[in-house]
């Protein structure tokens, strides 16, 4: 029977069995029983396809030594043929070896006579059975699983045809062709698409040298054509009644399509000098930023927001082995300012606002929402975070390329206040959770379930930080205080100061040292990359650290609004744009009886008085009651790093717990609490002001947006922030010095390591034990 001899067939492949019998045989066995209508009649094709219902179709009479002169035992197993065998079944199995013997011939691990046999069943199978055409037909099948698995089969014979011929397949080619220039008519556009993505991915399985030249010779003859359909197809009525389902033909084409866009991202890295088709996507965003803002089903939409994000993060295999941060291939350079400049501009226009995000969960094994979790109203929050990131590093490769401050400053306000709203709109804090008090805080909120969207969004606002700084450093040889207090207004309300990120990320870890051990081994995150720059930072900017430190600290007062004082007249004009962002976001945001009155600052931290308060913060973020062991589980440690026989006096898992022997003692309870609320103005322009913050002495100095108000008594303030992140740090240093020590450590952290030691001194020169 044939269905027994394709096991047999099938299991000795499997197992690199060499084929004992002619190569005739084995191309008899695998060849596709397809009968194919008349040239050009694409109308009738389905009738011939095989049945899927059970049983021996018409298939199994049809004779087939006009394809390969079968044996006469050969032709009595077909005869034979048991009825309990589908059709069907016995061509996903031939399918299925097809894939299989591509994929043994390319192996080195088989024998080469071995090899030698499959390469000559599968001239025979090109050359004498035609299998290309039968494949090609079969692809319009209304069996899904069948179209689909000759796909995969065809994309492996092209492949292996153009690797050992070095020649094209001429009816795969003829079929793309025709299909991609025959777009919107009947042609099988999601078939061709499939086929030519699959392909693709064959070819980067390939050894990296020979990958250019088959790239080459596969997407040259298709380039203008890809991009022709690109502009087809992106340029449609996306309101019309052909995009309401995702299951319509018109949306199966979108997303074959956006598969084929990532197939061809990925393959870019190949070429020195990539094709048009390669870069379309960049060169003409703004074609799918339309369709995600049009009424398509939100799965396309989702599809193509994580298509940019894989845009935004793409480096080249150049930029990638030099560790630079910014990208040094001419090509990729333009490509990403090109989209960077689309998207800041359609995000300046409110675009944002025109992305529904679905409330709509999948759950796991059910579409019944967990119980006590409230689906209602909740955003996605993984496009939520690739949004985010396009376009936060959107603004990096801006301003990167900006030669001065006031190139991109308006840009950049603009963009970043869009981004504020759109965070503030989404993001809904959970019953345990409190709103953000203060812009920089949001970058935590909205990425600390995702490590590596977190880090590069974290590094993205670093850069940015440290352009800013360059830039305006560059223009003024010596800075007055007022500027300096302008500039620091301007980035707290902006949400990008790197110390207020950093101490924000440190409290949602529990200043847990573990964790971020975690994140410098693991590679999956630009971590390392991005804390070796923030210690450098911190090395030159360490009073403002131990500035912003101070202000997360309270004790027995309230806290003033960050930026409660006016910036220096002087400065009012650079500050036009900062104060929009802020009304935009003082509008939008809910006040609560305990809020300040809104304003156009920025919004505050303040410090509730009462027992019950001061009670509940003892009991939640006690300096002693930080136990690992309560964090989430996304915040336990990875790897236990203290265990060890040679542990000298090593942690014994408390390590991470701060010793209140070490911290000058305070008999009251201390409270920060981050309300939802913008800051005050002047005093006399908002009552609301003597309710909550004491009255402001007269003849006192100008504060900076960070103002807090002496203690009554005067005493020096608790550096509670201060300690905690440095001792922080300082685990973290003693961790790698351990692994180090022990060669277990992944790579080299000698530089990280001087760059802590350093932290340490300073802190040890500023908080003494």
């Amino acid at each position: 029977m044939k269905i027994s001899l394709l096991q047999q067939m099938y299991k000795d492949v499997l197992a690199g069995i060499p084929l004992a019998r002619e190569s005739h045989h084995y191309s008899s066995l695998i060849n596709l029983c397809v009968e194919q209508p008349p040239e050009g009649d694409e109308s009738c094709h389905q009738q011939h396809l095989p049945s899927t219902a059970g049983g021996v179709g018409s298939c199994e009479d049809t004779d087939m030594s006009d394809v390969v002169p079968a044996t006469d035992d050969l032709s009595n197993s077909f005869a034979n043929m048991s009825s309990s065998f589908c059709p069907r079944e016995v061509m996903l199995l031939q399918l299925t070896l097809i894939k299989m013997m591509v994929a043994k011939a390319e192996s080195q691990e088989i024998e080469l006579h071995t090899r030698q046999k499959y390469c000559e069943i599968f001239v025979l199978l090109l050359k004498e059975a035609k299998i290309d055409s039968k494949l090609i037909h079969l692809l319009g099948s209304d069996d899904r699983l069948l179209s689909h698995m000759a796909s995969q089969s065809l994309a492996s014979l092209v492949y292996f045809q153009l690797k050992e011929e070095d020649a094209l397949n001429v009816p795969w080619l003829s079929f793309s062709l025709a299909a991609l220039l025959g777009f919107p008519g009947k042609a099988r556009v999601p078939a061709c698409l499939c086929t030519l993505a699959a392909l693709l991915k064959e070819t980067l399985k390939d050894a990296p040298g020979a990958r250019a030249g088959v790239l080459k010779k596969l997407l040259a003859p298709l380039d203008a054509v890809l991009e022709g359909f690109y502009n087809a197809i992106l340029l449609h009525h996306f309101d019309s009644h052909h995009y309401t389902s995702p299951y319509s033909e018109a949306a199966n084409n979108l997303i074959s399509f956006i598969d084929l866009l990532e197939a061809l991202l990925v393959s870019r890295t190949e070429l020195e000098v990539p094709l048009r088709c390669q870069r379309i996507l960049f060169l003409k965003v703004s074609y799918a930023l339309n369709v995600i803002s049009s009424s398509v089903p939100y799965v396309i939409k989702k599809k193509f927001i994580l298509l940019l994000k894989k845009c935004v993060l793409y480096k080249s295999r150049e930029d990638a082995k030099s560790g630079s941060a910014f990208l040094q291939t001419p090509s990729l350079c333009e490509d990403m300012l090109a989209l960077s400049n689309v998207v800041l501009q359609v995000v300046n226009l409110t675009w944002l606002n025109q992305i529904p995000l679905s409330g709509k969960s999948s759950y796991f094994g059910s579409s019944e929402t967990a119980p006590g979790h409230d689906s209602q109203g909740a955003s996605d929050q993984t496009v939520l975070r690739a949004l985010s990131l396009v376009v936060l590093k959107a603004l990096e490769f801006k301003i990167h390329n900006s030669q001065t401050e006031a190139e991109i400053k308006g840009d950049f306000e603009s963009s970043m206040s869009q981004l504020l709203m759109f965070w503030r709109s989404h993001v809904k804090p959970s019953p345990q959770s409190h709103p953000a008090g203060h812009h920089c805080e949001w970058l935590s909120l909205v990425f600390m379930e995702q490590d590596d969207d977190m880090w590069e969004a974290a590094k993205a606002l670093l850069l940015i930080y440290l352009k800013f700084d360059r830039l305006r450093r560059g223009a003024a040889d010596n800075l007055s205080q007022k500027e300096e207090e302008s500039w620091q207004f301007l980035v707290h309300a902006g949400g990008y100061n790197p110390h207020c990120i950093f101490l924000f990320f440190l409290e949602k870890i529990a200043f847990d040292s573990t964790v971020l051990l975690d994140f410098l081994i693991s590679s999956e995150t630009c971590f390392l990359e991005y804390l070796v720059r923030y210690l450098k930072l911190l090395g030159k900017e360490w009073h403002q650290f131990v500035d912003v430190c101070n202000h997360f600290d309270t004790r027995h007062s309230t806290f003033r609004p960050l930026c409660s004082v006016k910036p220096p007249h002087q400065e009012k004009q650079n500050l036009v744009a900062g104060e929009s962002l802020q009304n935009a976001l003082c509008a939008a945001e809910p006040q609560t009886p305990k809020a300040l009155a809104p304003s156009h600052n920025c919004p505050v931290f303040t410090a509730q008085q009462g027992d019950n308060e001061a009670a509940e913060w003892n009991q939640s973020d006690s300096l002693t009651g930080t136990d690992s062991t309560a964090l989430p589980g996304s915040l336990q440690s990875l790897v236990n790093y203290d265990s060890s026989e040679d542990s000298e006096v090593e942690s014994d898992g408390k390590e991470c717990l701060v010793n209140t022997k070490q911290l000058p003692s305070n008999n009251e309870g201390e409270v920060r609490r981050r309300e939802t609320g913008c800051g005050c103005g002047d005093d006399d322009q908002n009552p609301c002001t003597s309710e909550v913050l004491p009255p402001k002495p007269k003849g006192s100095p100008p504060s900076s947006c960070w103002t807090c108000m002496a203690p009554p008594d005067n005493t020096a303030p608790l550096r509670v922030m201060l300690y905690k992140s440095t001792k922080c740090l300082e685990e973290l240093q003693e961790a790698v010095s351990r692994l180090q020590r022990r060669n277990l450590f992944p790579y080299n952290p000698s530089a990280l390591l001087k760059l802590l030691g350093h932290v340490e001194k300073m802190s040890k020169s500023t908080n003494p034990q």
